[in-house]
């Protein structure tokens, strides 16, 4: 066998590990996490779960509705935080951004957050920069349980 052959050979071999690779990478992306299942105040419940096993203290989920838009309020390390939570089929929004940004004064908290069941849009990616608001995805998730 020609060193031309056993070069396209070990190219192919290559290029379709890497494929491979890439393909359960995205997989494992699109596949269903019990936390997708959930119902919004059960999701925060989770969350706040998430939190407490983490390192947060007074970990508290606030009341269903006319939360002022944080649904966890939490400490960790002498800071206090305001979070909102958004389980969604889909990418999240400026409006959480905003929500939690108005959260964080109302409650007198430190730092805003908003954790998700997903990703977030690239002009809440943008807001949360300028406004100083943690996003917590879905991947952070994934690694908090």
């Amino acid at each position: 066998m020609s060193e031309f052959c056993l070069f396209l050979i070990l190219a192919a071999a290559a290029a379709a590990s890497v494929f491979l690779l890439l393909a359960l990478h995205f997989k494992r992306l699109r596949t269903p996490l019990s936390m997708d299942e959930m119902e919004g105040h059960e999701f925060e419940y989770y969350c706040a779960d998430l939190l407490s096993m983490n390192g947060f203290r007074n970990v508290e989920v606030t009341r269903g509705s006319g939360d002022f838009g944080a649904d966890i309020l939490a400490e960790k390390d002498g800071v206090t935080y305001a979070i909102q939570c958004k389980c969604y089929d889909g990418p999240v929004g400026v409006a959480a951004v905003q929500e939690v940004y108005a959260a964080k004064d109302f409650y007198d908290r430190m730092v805003g957050a908003v954790m998700t069941n997903r990703t977030f849009t690239a002009p809440a990616v943008t807001m949360a920069r300028k406004l100083g608001i943690l996003l917590w995805d879905r991947g952070l998730l994934k690694n908090l349980a």
